[in-house]
């Protein structure tokens, strides 16, 4: 890659992220090259982004790639960023988050010996490797940790927006309360950004105040408001997501349902490194390792070791297929508890 080149990208990006490879005048050859763009949340989301960038992470240091990362303020960010990259000619480049869909299909299209993954959408263009995950099998285990721990029978669930991808999580989380108790009352809301965190602290409490006592937030950056609104209440939850986010209220977070992006991000630039790079949809959940509740480190006492083993028991349930966790409201409408 030629110095002027990247000088000129660096100029034409302010939101290039400090600190991944910019300082460097460029990767040596035959070096692994991985460019990322970053969903509006941004890094430091404590979440999804942040995920993603611990996979990039780890391929730096254990690949040892070339990396570098753009960050999305707005949907308008997505195209130039992609561009940006692509005319750098990174080997892999990320697209973090659905709704790069679109800009991405028309990239890919107009570069076809380029290499782009997504996580989060589906993209059918034989140079995009498309990643998704069944965040309904984690949701589940949430939900029914959830109707476990609640006192007051009443637990609510905080989405970031109204759209396919949330409601898995909704869906996931509801039919696993129903799982431990059918006539759990689950209260939604929606946030409608992914990056308000005033917002997602305001609902938090407007669910907290109606009496649910664990708010379960799949909302990216604008969860951390969910999170914020828990630290002053010594009876109420909050579940975390994507990241593994227990240490951000210790005992206050019951546990994070972590979706490893990081996983899939490293994989997909180890493919490219062998020289196979993966193509299509791979569709990753929690018999794959890629999905699952954290270690409760701050919370197993709480919990207990008799919920703890019920909740074992409904991993191996859904891990055989023996439970299938429903992701959409249709299949939530017809979700029976399964005897086990």
């Amino acid at each position: 890659m030629k110095q002027k080149a990247f000088v000129a990208l660096l100029m034409a990006s302010a939101l290039c992220l400090a600190g991944c490879g910019l300082r460097h005048p460029g990767p040596r050859p035959g070096q692994l090259t991985l460019g990322m763009v970053t969903d509006v949340g941004g890094l430091g989301d404590r979440s999804f982004n942040d995920s993603a960038y611990r996979g990039l992470l780890r391929a730096r240091a254990k690949l040892g790639a070339y990396i570098q990362v753009l960050q999305s303020r707005s949907a308008a960010d997505y195209e130039p960023n992609l561009s940006a990259l692509t005319n750098l000619h990174f080997q892999m480049i990320y697209a973090i988050g659905f709704l790069m869909s679109l800009d991405l299909d028309q990239i890919a299209k107009e570069h076809p010996h380029q290499h782009y993954a997504i996580i989060d959408a589906v993209v059918p263009d034989p140079n995009v490797v498309s990643v998704t995950f069944r965040e309904q099998d984690g949701s589940f285990l949430a939900g029914a940790l959830a109707a476990m721990m609640s006192k007051t029978h009443h637990i609510a669930f905080l989405g970031g927006q109204d759209i396919p991808l949330l409601r898995k999580f909704e869906a996931g989380y509801t039919a696993g309360a129903r799982e431990i108790d059918p006539n759990i009352r689950v209260d939604v809301k929606y946030v409608g950004s992914f990056d308000d965190v005033a917002s997602g602290q305001e609902l938090a409490n407007v669910l907290f105040d109606s009496g649910a006592d664990i708010v379960y937030t799949a909302a990216g950056k604008a969860g951390l408001g969910a999170i914020d609104a828990v630290k002053s209440r010594d009876t109420d939850y909050v579940i975390g997501v994507d990241s593994n986010q227990d240490a951000l209220a210790p005992g206050r977070i019951l546990t994070s349902m972590v979706k490893k992006v990081d996983v899939a991000v490293f994989d997909v630039g180890r493919a490219i490194q062998r020289g196979k790079p993966l193509t299509g949809h791979l569709v990753l959940g929690l018999k794959d390792g890629a999905i699952g509740l954290t270690d409760f480190k701050y919370t197993r006492k709480a919990i207990g070791p008799a919920r703890l083993a019920r909740l074992e028991l409904i991993r191996r349930a859904i891990v055989s297929g023996k439970i299938d966790p429903p992701d959409t409201r249709a299949k939530l409408a017809t979700f029976k508890p399964v005897a086990l």
